[in-house]
């Protein structure tokens, strides 16, 4: 179904709700989908390929939404265990970017960071050595893993990781990387030279 066939679906009028009514609020699927579809229209008008890019992202959007919609009732009709589908829809990484993408996430950033390294955590451990939240910026520490140890492999175990922090914590402005073991350069020591000895007494 193309977009516009689903804006325009959202827009028909709903067996038992008056037209023009919002069934919770001002925002619901009729008042939206005409605005969608309006929008199209008006694009579509002026420039024909800028109306078929509008299309594009609109399904794209729609698309995304919609696979965290069924990612949620998934989790949440699956059996979640003691710790109820709160936990479980927080470990997810789709469910957790549509949450903070719309500021709705209860967790802190530093909290969805850890979720994030805990997710990757097996094959490619990764530690924080700091965060900056007035920057973005998030400074990792690589642990030690399996493998051969080559650079590629360095590579694409970051990229695994910083993958996993881009969807758990898309604040994160920027991962610096460290080495594991780095520690702190040791302050350096001036020496002077040994005053000299008092000459003994005659």
């Amino acid at each position: 179904m193309s977009a516009r066939a689903t804006a325009a679906q959202a827009a028909a009028p709903r067996a038992g709700v008056p037209q023009g009514t919002a069934a919770q609020g001002t925002v619901n699927a009729e008042t939206t989908g005409r605005r969608v579809e309006e929008a199209l229209d008006r694009l579509a008008q002026r420039d024909r390929e800028a109306g078929a890019a509008a299309e594009e992202l609109v399904r794209v959007l729609m698309d995304f939404y919609g696979a965290g919609l069924a990612r949620i009732v998934h989790l949440v009709g699956s059996g979640t265990g003691d710790d109820g589908p709160r936990a479980a829809l927080l470990r997810d990484e789709l469910v957790t970017s549509l949450l903070v993408l719309h500021d709705l996430h209860p967790e802190d950033t530093v909290t969805r960071i850890g979720r994030a390294l805990d997710s990757v955590r097996r094959q490619h451990p990764a530690d924080i050595a700091e965060f900056d939240a007035d920057s973005g910026v998030l400074r990792l520490r690589a642990g030690e893993a399996g493998g051969c140890g080559c650079p590629s492999t360095n590579q694409q175990a970051q990229q695994a990781v910083e993958a996993a922090v881009s969807c758990f914590a898309p604040d994160v402005t920027s991962v610096r990387w460290e080495a594991a073991g780095a520690t702190a350069e040791p302050t350096l020591l001036q020496i002077s030279p040994r005053p000299p000895t008092a000459a003994p007494a005659s």
